[in-house]
């Protein structure tokens, strides 16, 4: 799109006054539609509903790294003004891009933003639809690293209460204090930080409660032993975060409990089970499926990558080499292990092991068999991997091409929830903890020799894998939102740089 930036103001505090001003006055409004109206707000995808005054800015400014330019309260600010002003249903708004649109044409053409507002979101208006016919019911079975932060997501995700509802976690007893303990975690977290929101527990009814959500603490030793309609949960989707049982035969034993329909395994799945990478291949998924799989945090970062380059430059071979964080299963100090090289100290070593991811991504991505080889170096950081794409490529391209391409593809792209992009040449890997998205394309670090290119792929592999549950558990609970503006067609037809 052409360039579009403001001038420079005459006094840069005063400036920042006054949009901090309208980033505060965003907060009511945007909450309420929320809370009322279970309308969500973003900003090229990055949500403002709970988000302070800072947040608000931050997410305008980063709107400069992948639209190339800028982007102001003072833009955004009457649409949002009109936004809350209207009579919407439920739905997703990314006032963003909508504002962007506006200023390209709409406003030189003399409407109002009530008015170019009413044009676009003409379906939200007046609508009573929902996402869900009725509020589906979620149990997490294990409450470690991701069922913690799934849990958040959950809770966050709320808004009236008509969608999904976290109603139980089951985990084994541990002590006496067991749910304060749980509960502590929930609350604080060395890598996430605080939970935003209150926690209470409630001994009696053996429950925390998390901004107004009840949730049920269920002490069990095997799955098929519970009988979750005795707690008043009905028809659930468990969530497996254990990966203690990774077949169908192991998972099948969620089904035998009392309330419980489908299952969600947070971990690759064995045999004949669908493992889903949520905007590749989540079109797979039907209603007869009972136990799905949401694959690794790794497969969830390479994979749709790899699918937008290949669409584009076509993939003939490559090697995935990924520098993952440190996970719990490894030992903090050198003791025993099953496997080669992990009984040594993971805060003091780089530790050489293999990944199952090159032959994970061709259950996802069936066109990848045979072309993929991977290998994995866990390094001591708790959070945020990387994952470095060595691919040869059906033709010869250029730097400035790919980095263009992974940019388009992350705003336009059938993937833009999954591809984020940055320009930045002073990131590191906690500049993307609590990242959303399923992989953040480094475009600083892109090399390209002719037809050989290697990418370099930032990952929060545990809040941007949970991200990608969450949105695999709204497609199997049939949680469908209206997006505006709508997504576009599923092309992979791009504005080609000059």
């Amino acid at each position: 799109m052409s360039e579009r930036k403001r001038p420079k103001p005459a006094d840069y505090f005063a400036d920042w006054k006054q949009r901090e001003a309208l980033a505060e006055a965003m907060i009511p409004v945007v909450g309420r539609l929320y809370r009322e109206r279970n309308l969500k707000v973003y900003v090229y995808g990055r949500s403002l509903v709970a988000q302070s005054v800072l947040d608000i800015m931050k997410t305008h400014r980063f709107v400069r790294q992948v639209e190339k330019n800028e982007l102001s309260e003072f833009d955004t600010w009457p649409l949002v003004e009109a936004l809350g002003a209207m009579d919407l249903g439920t739905g997703h708004v990314d006032i963003g891009r909508l504002t962007v649109a506006y200023h390209a044409g709409p406003q030189a053409a003399g409407l109002s933003p009530a008015q170019y507002l009413a044009t676009r979101l003409a379906g939200l208006v007046g609508s009573k639809a929902k996402p869900v016919t009725q509020p589906r019911d979620v149990v997490l079975y294990g409450f470690g690293r991701i069922g913690r932060l799934m849990a958040r997501l959950l809770i966050e995700k709320a808004g009236g209460g008509d969608v999904l509802r976290l109603r139980a976690v089951v985990v084994r007893r541990s002590s006496s204090d067991d749910l304060a303990k749980r509960a502590a975690l929930l609350r604080r977290d060395s890598i996430h930080g605080s939970f935003k929101g209150t926690i209470r527990v409630d001994d009696e009814r053996n429950s925390f409660i998390a901004n107004g959500n009840e949730v049920k603490l269920i002490h069990a030793d095997a799955p098929e032993n519970i009988d979750y309609t005795a707690h008043g949960i009905n028809d659930a989707i468990v969530i497996d975060n254990t990966g203690k049982w990774r077949d169908e035969q192991g998972l099948s034993r969620h089904l035998q409990s009392k309330g419980v329909a489908k299952v969600i395994l947070t971990a690759p799945g064995k045999g004949a089970l669908k493992n889903i990478v949520y905007g590749v291949n989540h079109v797979t998924i039907t209603e007869s499926d009972r136990i799905i799989t949401a694959a690794s945090c790794t497969t969830n970062a390479i994979v749709p990558a790899l699918k937008a380059i290949d669409e584009q430059f076509g993939i003939v071979s490559g090697h995935v080499e990924t520098v993952h964080a440190y996970t719990n299963d490894q030992n903090l100090i050198d003791n025993f292990h099953p496997k080669n090289r992990r009984g040594r100290s993971a805060a003091l070593n780089m530790v050489l092991t293999e990944t199952g991811a090159a032959s994970a991504i061709a259950k996802v991505l069936p066109s990848m068999a045979g072309k993929l080889t991977g290998n994995a170096i866990r390094v001591p950081v708790p959070d945020v991997s990387m994952a470095i794409l060595h691919l040869t490529l059906s033709r010869e391209t250029s730097v400035v091409e790919v980095n263009e391409f992974m940019r388009w593809a992350s705003l336009h792209s059938p993937l833009n929830r999954q591809i984020d992009y940055t320009a930045s040449p002073e990131v590191v890997s906690s500049d993307f903890v609590g990242s959303r998205s399923a992989c953040i394309h480094d475009a600083q670090a892109t090399i390209v020799s002719g037809n050989h290119a290697i990418l370099y792929l930032w990952y929060d592999n545990e809040f941007g894998y949970a991200c990608q549950v969450q949105r695999v558990l709204e497609h199997v609970a049939g949680v469908h939102y209206a997006v505006y503006p709508a997504p576009e067609a599923v092309n992979w037809n791009w504005p080609q740089p000059s």
